[in-house]
């Protein structure tokens, strides 16, 4: 490019042409697709029993993924590590987005860690985007502590629309962590204001995080969550809102009176605490540690156990006829036809469906 600067008019001054740009592509970059090791059923599990958290993470990836083959990979995985699990003691932690239930988390573990050893799981479960079907899976990055901790161990999972924000695979991989060694495991739920049902019915101690100003006692009366709370625990219990706190433990107190009483025989207990300054943490699982004790002695821990064996081998059913009511071909086709039907107002939505019933058990009936 010539420059009018290097004319005679300007002497003395030159500029110079520069030099050609290099192209945004590395040449030596190596094209080849990389293509990650697909590891047999065997050297899962034998990865899995020896604490392996690389083999692990690729197991739940495995239990997560809606791909058939991959779905029957993970079954034989989990099937081989299911005598090597039950023996940790599982928490669900729930809360309204924004009590602080990672930051929370983040303290928990460290206490649980430092104060009783052992291994520790986190299961963070993330909300998905109705529109995208995308999570931000960022709960981790409020774990800064756990996150490097070499006996931690934490998973964010979409929720994927499942019940009370609960991945349908989280306690599969319950048992996969289980199986490599960890003792205890967090369930952190979603927390937007669905049935945790599906929480309660995987843990041992369900523990559920307030804040202040959330309402009185008959708000309170109000939350089904509550009934399944063995405790509630009010964060931000710090500078110029202790007093509010304190209010709000109180109200949550008298709240609690017009439940009936647990089927545990415990009473769900009320305390304040901070979780971003640590305050009050080691009284909290002090209580949680109190509550084991309870319902080992008078043997509601196994029996809470074998309820939700059965509780979950229900919901596999459940699951499984949904799949392939869904995936029928014969209701694939009617389906389509069914819809536009109900959008034109030939049918109603309540008969569409019970054709649609009749059609797959009439397919079913002539299969057998």
């Amino acid at each position: 490019m010539n420059h009018p600067e290097n004319s005679e008019e300007y002497k003395g001054l030159t500029v110079n042409n520069g030099v050609v740009q290099p192209g945004s592509i590395n040449p030596y970059l190596n094209r080849k697709r990389f293509v990650r090791r697909q590891y047999t059923v065997d050297e899962m599990v034998d990865g899995i029993l020896k604490g392996n958290v690389t083999m692990l993470s690729q197991a739940v990836t495995l239990v997560e993924s809606v791909i058939p083959e991959h779905q029957a990979k993970a079954q034989a995985v989990i099937e081989r590590c299911l005598p090597h699990s039950g023996k940790s003691v599982r928490i669900g932690i729930s809360g309204v987005p924004g009590a602080g239930k990672s930051t929370s988390i983040d303290e928990f573990g460290q206490h649980v860690l430092n104060t009783y050893g052992g291994k520790l799981a986190v299961l963070a479960i993330d909300p998905s985007s109705e529109r995208s079907k995308g999570s931000i899976l960022g709960d981790k990055t409020r774990m800064e502590k756990l996150s490097v901790h070499p006996d931690a161990f934490i998973r964010p999972s979409p929720s994927a629309g499942s019940l009370g924000g609960v991945a349908r695979k989280t306690r599969e991989t319950v048992i996969l962590c289980e199986a490599a060694g960890f003792d205890k495991i967090f369930i952190e739920t979603v927390g937007v204001g669905q049935s945790e049902t599906a929480c309660h019915s995987m843990v041992d101690f369900f523990l559920l995080i307030q804040v202040a100003g959330t309402g009185d006692e008959l708000q309170g009366i109000k939350r089904g969550i509550m009934e399944i709370s063995d405790a509630i625990v009010v964060n931000k219990c710090d500078g110029d809102n202790v007093k509010r706190c304190q209010m709000a433990a109180q109200g949550f107190r008298n709240a609690l009176h017009f439940y009936p009483v647990p089927e545990s025989g415990w009473t769900p207990k009320v305390m304040t605490y901070s979780g971003f300054y640590g305050l009050g943490i080691k009284e909290i699982w002090d209580m949680i540690y109190e509550y084991f004790d309870f319902v080992k002695n008078n043997g509601y821990f196994d029996y809470r156990r074998r309820q939700q064996n059965k509780y979950w081998m229900r919901e596999t059913i459940n699951n499984a006829l949904l799949n392939d009511f869904y995936n029928d071909p014969t209701i694939k086709e009617a389906m389509r036809m069914m819809e536009q039907r109900v959008q034109e107002g030939e049918k109603t939505s309540f008969m569409g469906a019970h054709d649609l019933l009749d059609l797959y058990y009439k397919c079913t009936m002539h299969n057998v």
